[in-house]
């Protein structure tokens, strides 16, 4: 029987009336093919995986395995429509803590529409995109038993500011996500799920590392979802920590050009996250962007305390006021862009690992001249 899915965190969501994916007790994830072009660069993307000689195996492991397309009862109620099968990426996890991590600073491709064009700029002016080169597209954090999750609104999630997106990649992995947000993020579990060998820094540096030569495609508007279970962390046990590329159908050949612009995106998230392994206590974060802590409402996330920003009609923190933009709304030459205090860094070739995953030199860090900030 196929239902809606327990712990899906962006994206469109299934319900009466409501078109979205399913999932079926068997581990299938059931996606609406979009009807337009949209859903046939979907298809081709996930077809072209296993045949594509550019894609080595240590690499289609990060991708979910796709089925291939099936006639589905819609969940809207308008009958049989056609879905793309793939691998269900929550199935036996309990409890699990997701981010869906929208990658690059530019989520439209140069051959789009001018509409889609427009509607893609807007949101990416108003999240982390431009700053940061991604955003939080949606994101659950596993608190206890009594509380359950942590899951603010989706429009709330994509419009956090830089600060605050960086405070949620601590929050993401500590123990004191309770009902206490006055307190600072422990990171308790930074070591077990972005550290070591096989832990979220680890496999973010391998997928850099593929992206650094591939030339095969470019990425518009893709996700990196990050996983794991932190009760299996509270256990001392692995806490399955893992990430998965999703949302192909802004895919388009790479015409042996690198894609800079989700390779930026990529190291920026690696920079974050090697920070807080080289300091988890250290929540360097802005007065501006604490906005005491304790305004922040957990059930959707939104800024309570607007003294200090400016926000937008949902009350959401957009905080875009250092991105120079042209007449378009376009960043005018992000060749001049200079590293912030967010320390974002485009290119990060000289990231060394050391065998436990944690970043071991962070002096080495250069930008490239993507200037992605």
């Amino acid at each position: 029987m196929l239902k809606a899915p327990q712990h899906q965190v962006a994206g469109h969501e299934a319900g009466i009336g409501k078109l979205g994916p399913l999932v079926d007790e068997s581990g299938r994830f059931y996606k609406p093919l979009q009807g337009d072009e949209r859903g046939a660069n979907e298809v081709a993307f996930y077809s072209s995986l296993s045949t594509n000689s550019g894609i080595p195996e240590h690499i289609q492991r990060f991708f979910p395995t796709f089925y291939g397309t099936q006639l589905v009862e819609a969940s809207d109620g308008s009958g049989l429509l056609p879905h793309l099968v793939l691998e269900d990426l929550a199935l036996g996890r309990v409890n699990p803590s997701i981010m869906d991590i929208k990658i690059g600073s530019r989520t439209w491709a140069p051959e789009a529409s001018e509409k889609y064009i427009q509607k893609c700029l807007k949101k990416d002016q108003e999240s982390s995109s431009l700053s940061l080169g991604f955003r939080i597209s949606g994101l659950q954090i596993y608190r206890s038993k009594e509380l359950g999750f942590w899951k603010p609104g989706k429009k709330a999630a994509q419009k956090l500011s830089t600060e605050e997106v960086k405070l949620v990649l601590r929050r993401f992995v500590s123990s004191n996500t309770l009902n206490d947000l006055d307190s600072r993020p422990d990171c308790a579990f930074a070591s077990t799920v972005y550290g070591g060998s096989t832990g979220i820094l680890s496999q973010l540096l391998e997928l850099k590392s593929w992206f650094e030569d591939q030339t095969i495609f470019h990425l518009y508007s893709c996700s990196i979802l990050v996983m794991f279970e932190k009760e299996l962390a509270l256990k001392g046990k692995n806490p399955g920590a893992q990430i998965k590329l999703i949302d192909f159908a802004h895919v388009y050949e790479g015409r042996g050009v690198i894609d800079h612009n989700f390779l930026g995106g990529l190291c920026s998230l690696i920079k974050f996250i090697s920070e807080i392994l080289t300091a988890p206590n250290e929540c360097r974060i802005e007065a501006s962007a604490k906005a005491d802590q304790k305004n922040l409402t957990a059930d959707n996330g939104v800024v309570a305390d607007h003294k200090s920003h400016t926000a937008s009609d949902n009350g959401v923190v957009a905080d875009q006021k250092n991105l120079t933009v042209s007449d378009n709304g376009v960043v005018v030459d992000q060749k001049y862009l200079t590293n912030s205090d967010n320390g974002v860094v485009a290119d990060q070739k000289n990231l060394t690992a050391s065998n436990n995953g944690i970043i071991a030199d962070l002096k080495k860090l250069t930008d490239s001249d993507n200037g992605v900030s």
